[in-house]
């Protein structure tokens, strides 16, 4: 089994370099000065407890990589590129390859369904930072990760155990589940403060917009009969896994929104976490203010390339009713 990795960021820069530094046979998608820095001085991981340089196979792009009926693509692109990574994968093999979406909301493996016949979600719980060419933050040690897996829509096969396998081999922590998509709804949850954190600066204020955007989203899903994790089933499955530590020389950064704005990508990928809560909500007439705001801001900030923390909460609550 070989593990190619489309997108070698924060996510997939953590989990491919770990599976790479623990003996998997990897290749890692990255364009520009990242995937060329890592080809020549390899891919920096750092964490609490020490940095580590690991030489791993590099491609620039998909058209790039030799494909055998071997491979398995873990898909780590931010959502807002999902159709364009799968568009280039379908041009670039014939060969019916599983595709593991490490990746956060829940439309991935809708889209990469359309193309390919073996898909997988990931509930990815692995908090990390990307935020220069060839060097990637895990930000929890001694374990990076929690990255249960299942085959999508449900089920579980010899594939999803394989690779689950393969993640407990590289210090990641993963289960096989057959109900997956219930797991990654209730991280959806959990995303929803990613808007919030990369627009506002922290406080109680912005703590109590993060819970307003989840009241709208567990609404949304019971009117359109979608299960979730429970907060109790959450916190029992993390436990003390994952435990954030400061990593050292390092300040502290944000989640994966706020660090699109600090990067000044121009891109973010609220459509795919408050914009999803708004889609169930105009389709089953759930009103969703707060999310449908922080759509739209994060978009407009994005697009202007706002720094983090730049919005003004007072602004954004005026005309708000649900407060």
């Amino acid at each position: 089994m070989r593990f190619v990795v489309v997108g070698a960021g924060a996510v997939g820069g953590v989990v491919g370099g770990r599976l790479a530094q623990h003996g998997a046979d990897v290749v890692l998608v990255a364009r520009g000065e990242h995937g060329r820095t890592i080809a020549e001085r390899g891919l920096a991981i750092e964490a609490a407890d020490g940095a580590a340089r690991v030489k791993v196979a590099v491609a620039a792009d998909l058209s790039e990589v030799v494909f055998t009926a071997h491979d398995v693509l873990l898909l780590a692109v931010k959502s807002q590129d999902t159709v364009l990574a799968l568009d280039q994968l379908r041009a670039a093999t014939d060969h019916d390859l599983p595709i593991v979406c490490l990746q956060n909301g829940v439309t991935n493996e809708l889209e990469a369904l359309r193309r390919f016949a073996r898909v997988y979600g990931v509930c990815v719980m692995c908090p990390s930072g990307y935020l220069e060419p060839g060097v990637v933050q895990a930000k929890a040690s001694p374990v990076a990760a929690i990255l249960d897996i299942g085959r999508y829509p449900s089920g579980i096969d010899d594939t999803c155990r394989a690779v689950s396998a393969a993640f407990e081999s590289a210090t990641l922590i993963s289960l096989p589940r057959a109900d997956i998509m219930r797991w990654k709804y209730s991280k959806l949850l959990m995303n929803l403060v990613n808007a919030v954190d990369a627009l506002f600066e922290r406080g109680e204020g912005a703590e109590r917009l993060v819970a307003l955007a989840r009241a709208e989203a567990r609404a949304a899903f019971r009117a359109a009969g979608i299960e979730f994790a429970s907060e109790d089933e959450e916190a029992e499955r993390r436990g003390d896994l994952l435990q954030q530590r400061p990593i050292p020389g390092r300040p502290r950064t944000g989640s994966s929104s706020w660090q699109s704005l600090a990067r000044g990508s121009h891109s973010i990928e609220t459509d795919a976490f408050n914009g999803e809560i708004v889609l169930l909500g105009r389709l089953h007439g759930i009103a969703t203010p707060v999310n449908a705001k922080l759509q739209q801001w994060a978009r407009r900030a994005a697009v202007r390339g706002d720094a983090p923390g730049a919005a003004s909460l007072d602004e954004f609550l005026d005309g708000l009713r649900v407060l």
